[in-house]
């Protein structure tokens, strides 16, 4: 126990501050009883779905972790590495990843009306205040409920074998929490816009829009609970690829040890770091809240690297990892290539999604003649986007292998995810910003609180967008290393390319991403299209609504996204699962193609898809703002339009996208044991 005092005292730590944080929260003014009304509507939508949609996935997570125990069994062979331990730590993974996201939507919904309030109240530093503690709960829940639980596994089993259990029943729970949240939130999205901004001509987040509870609903169970279920899959596979790599690859015991433990220790460090840059948010956040935010993640990750200079020069040591030895820093400075990397793709993701740029201004400027060439501008502004991102990893990738071979590659991906708490924190609180805005509307409060709220939600996109960049790079890095893991495990020492088997696998992968995101795209069609059905037929149907003499029905509309996003997760999720086991009992090397090809594509698509989606939507701000028109002014309406397009794109499929090929490649390294018997 004493072996990782440090990183189990940070996690418990960690912890006490989110329990901090949620008093703090509740016990801020939730405003008048209308403004309790709405926001009382959303926790009760927020809830059900959230029920509904973990009652769908345990019994997933039941029938795998059934399969996983009787491994041994089916195949007759009591020798294989599978079996009761892996399925139990899968299903504590599982479990881990959907209470992070209970406990960080249950505080964000609660959140909603007390930012309204505080905006009200105080201005952009009372609101932000409340928004940034909410967002907060979320994140330090995320990387103190997963350390608290990976160390706990370890200590345990000890074994890496049993422990990447752990993460693929995080992966697993992400993946749907992902998708369903985001085929929630935008069909309600959409329909809320096309309908009533653009057919009905009435404000955003106006009460007599049906699609509104809907709506907000969806950017909690979306942008909290699936960014955090995504985000804590990505810390937890970062270190067990670390770990799973330092067991395979390094012969000296100790050192071994060393190497496998140290991840842990630069996780609590990561703890400690955030809960100083959430302060610092808190204490200067007064008239910019993006340079707040901003400068909150930047002190996280420079004390991060700081303090990981000092763990790795006191606990490290020289390894040798298939006949070539690296230095006692290689790690460090491996990790330090990781950060350095998620700072420059977060720039990256704010200079090409903000309107403060060149590039979302341009796109504003483009809605003018109309939302063909909105729709088209803002998917060149997210293909443009790729490049330096997709260079960084790829520089990042030779200098973390040269430093520190393939476990350096490992902890590159780590070091972009150390301070975890802190970017899901800066990202979570753009949907408690944006629920306020709405809360602001819908009550009738005064327009300067729905300009102090529309001030932050616009900063939020963007901050979403740089957790999104954070999230998509993590997620190459750790899907390379965990596919070198899966190779040393199957016995596989170079992909041979003119292998047909591993060519085929290739071109499978590559085109996954796609079919994926087709799945995903339909579903959030078919939800969408029900919605705005549904909100036609109030309009037209209910005497008074659009005069605002009656309340529209909400709840029919909630459902309507509730039904939608649980068949509609349904079918990309069990592809995601059975595609890797069918290639890999065909052929581990034809798996290996296969991850290769989906991380390709999967990267710059998951890239292209979150940018274009963040740009569409700060452009349409932008003009709310009052450039090129204004709100109901035809670029307004052309860009509302392109708005309906990068929803989906930077909501929906991006996020899911990077969790599609962690998911694939820690099923592969899971089961590998199984497909090495071929």
């Amino acid at each position: 126990m004493g072996q990782l005092g440090f990183p189990l005292l940070s996690s418990v730590v960690g912890l006490l501050f989110v329990i901090y944080l949620v008093f703090d929260v509740l016990k801020k003014s939730q405003g008048n009883d209308l403004m309790i009304r709405i926001s009382k509507a959303v926790q009760e939508g927020a809830q059900a779905f959230l029920n509904r949609q973990y009652t769908y996935v345990s019994v997933l997570v039941i029938v795998v972790a059934g399969l996983i125990a009787l491994a041994p069994t089916l195949t007759g062979n009591p020798e294989l590495v599978l079996g009761w331990k892996t399925s139990l730590t899968f299903v504590l993974g599982a479990i881990v990843s959907a209470l992070a996201g209970y406990v960080g939507m249950g505080i964000a919904t609660r959140a909603n009306a007390r930012t309204t309030q505080a905006a009200a109240d105080d201005g952009v530093q009372g609101a932000l205040g409340v928004a940034i503690s909410s967002g907060s709960v979320m994140g330090m829940s995320v990387a103190s409920m997963a350390l608290l639980g990976l160390i706990i596994v370890y200590l345990i089993f000890k074994e890496p074998v049993i422990v990447n259990g752990y993460a693929m029943g995080a992966s697993l729970v992400a993946l749907f929490a992902r998708s369903g949240g985001g085929l929630f939130t935008k069909g309600a999205d959409m329909a809320a816009d096309l309908v009533g901004k653009v057919e009905a001509g009435i404000p955003e987040d106006d009460p007599r829009n049906p699609a509104v509870i809907a709506d907000n609903v969806g950017d909690n169970v979306g942008d909290v609970a699936g960014l955090g279920a995504d985000l804590l899959e990505s810390y937890v596979e970062s270190i067990i690829a670390s770990m799973a790599l330092a067991a395979m690859l390094v012969t000296v015991a100790g050192v071994r040890t060393t190497l496998m433990t140290l991840p842990f220790y630069i996780a609590g460090a990561g703890i400690i770091a955030s809960i100083i840059g959430i302060m610092f948010v808190k204490a200067v956040g007064r008239k910019n809240p993006q340079a707040a935010l901003m400068g909150g993640t930047y002190v996280a990750a420079g004390l991060t690297a700081l303090a990981s200079f000092f763990i790795v020069r006191n606990t490290g040591s020289e390894f040798t990892i298939a006949g070539t030895t690296y230095g006692l820093m290689g790690p460090f400075y491996a990790t330090l290539a990781g950060i350095s990397s998620g700072v420059i793709i977060g720039f990256v993701s704010e200079y090409f999604t903000s309107s403060k740029y060149r590039p979302v201004k341009d796109l504003a400027e483009s809605a003018q003649t109309g939302p063909a060439i909105a729709v088209t501008a803002g998917t060149a502004v997210g293909m443009a986007s790729t490049a330096v991102p997709v260079i960084v990893l790829g520089i990042s990738i030779i200098i973390s292998h040269h430093l520190a071979g393939m476990y350096g590659i490992a902890m590159a991906a780590f070091g972009m995810l150390a301070t975890t708490g802190m970017v899901v924190a800066v990202d979570s609180y753009g949907p408690v910003a944006d629920n306020a805005g709405g809360i602001a509307e819908m009550a009738g409060l005064d327009p300067k609180v729905r300009a102090v709220t529309d001030n932050l939600d616009a900063v939020g996109n963007t901050t979403a967008a740089i957790g999104k960049g954070f999230a998509i790079g993590s997620a190459a890095f750790a899907a390379i290393a965990l596919l070198s893991a899966y190779m040393v495990s199957v016995g596989i020492d170079v992909i041979d390319m003119s292998d047909p088997k591993v060519m085929a696998g290739l071109l499978v992968g590559g085109m996954l991403p796609f079919l994926f995101s087709s799945m995903l795209f339909s579903a959030v069609s078919r939800v969408a299209f029900k919605m705005i059905d549904e909100v036609r037929r109030q309009f037209r149907d209910i005497p008074g609504l659009l005069e605002g003499k009656v309340m529209p029905d909400s709840k029919t509309c909630v459902d309507i996204s509730t039904k939608g996003a649980i068949k509609g997760m349904m079918k990309p999720g069990i592809m995601a699962i059975v595609v890797p086991v069918v290639v890999g009992l065909y052929d581990p090397k034809a798996l290996a193609g296969l991850l290769i090809g989906a991380v390709v594509t999967g990267i710059v698509l998951g890239i292209q898809t979150a940018n274009s989606g963040g740009a569409m939507d700060n452009a349409k701000k932008y003009i709310e703002e009052g450039h090129f028109g204004g709100k109901g002014s035809e670029a307004h309406k052309a860009a509302v339009i392109g708005d309906t397009v990068g929803d989906p794109l930077k909501d929906t499929v991006g996020p899911s996208i990077n969790i599609l090929i962690k998911l694939m490649s820690v099923i592969a390294l899971v089961l590998a044991p199984l497909f090495a018997r071929g």
